[in-house]
């Protein structure tokens, strides 16, 4: 899969360890909008997707996360892979730690019918909601995201994303 872009902070020099969580995430355009995460607690967009169990393939995790977050059930045979986002800063949780993350990309579709979410502790209490929205409603709320307990670059990443769909002429 090619490298879309690489988030280094560089902020990560002192670190004594590295802890690597990488994820799959779906891209579902439907009728010129995004399938979307809305975060009704920070007001944020992201895609659905996160992250990759051990033993598990990165396919496995986009189907099953798209799944308990969105509710959105993915067509298999539509998956194609897009592109992956290489992240790398200090951990915000503990300074002493290097979070890597590959974050990979699929462009796929999903069925008509939703089923309900299956949030975990944390997703609830980020308010996810499935929403269909421009790639202009991104970009707009993703470069000005408030104050969250969140590095910024959660936020960045979706938004540059975007811009990369819409420079292939994926979006308007």
């Amino acid at each position: 899969m090619r490298l879309l872009f690489t988030m280094d902070k560089g902020d990560w020099a002192d670190c004594t360890s590295t802890f690597v969580r990488n994820s799959a995430r779906s891209i579902i355009i439907c009728d010129k909008k995004l399938a979307m995460l809305h975060s009704l607690r920070y007001d944020y967009y992201k895609f659905p997707g996160g992250g990759i169990e051990p033993g598990e393939t990165a396919l496995d995790a986009l189907v099953r996360e798209t799944r308990e977050e969105a509710g959105l059930i993915i067509k298999p045979n539509s998956i194609t892979p897009y592109g992956y986002v290489h992240r790398r800063l200090k951990s915000h949780q503990d300074s002493s730690v290097c979070f890597v993350q590959d974050n990979f990309y699929y462009l796929c579709e999903a069925e008509d019918q939703t089923l309900a979410q299956e949030l975990d502790r944390y997703e609830a209490e980020e308010g996810y909601s499935l929403v269909f929205v421009t790639a202009q409603d991104v970009l707009d709320k993703n470069f000005s995201v408030g104050e969250t307990p969140y590095d910024r670059t959660m936020f960045e990443r979706e938004a540059r994303v975007v811009n990369c769909l819409i420079a292939e002429g994926l979006l308007d």
